[in-house]
């Protein structure tokens, strides 16, 4: 299965957060972060952090394949 995070790159530059700011707030690791650049499976828990902050569903940040 392929997953996709381009939608959440999308939505960081609509709310203009850098990726480094969001690793803060949601309190994720800088290589869970990179996992998603490069298109990786990560934890779920990381998804939940992140859309808590951004107000949003995991739907609004993942294309999984």
């Amino acid at each position: 299965m392929a997953v996709s995070y381009k939608k959440l790159w999308k939505l960081l530059i609509d709310k203009d957060i850098k990726k480094s700011k969001l690793c803060e707030m949601a309190e994720i690791t800088t290589n869970e972060m990179a996992k998603m650049g490069k298109d990786e499976m990560v934890k779920m828990e990381t998804l939940v952090k992140i859309c808590k902050i951004l107000d949003c569903k995991i739907d609004d940040i993942v294309d999984m394949n």
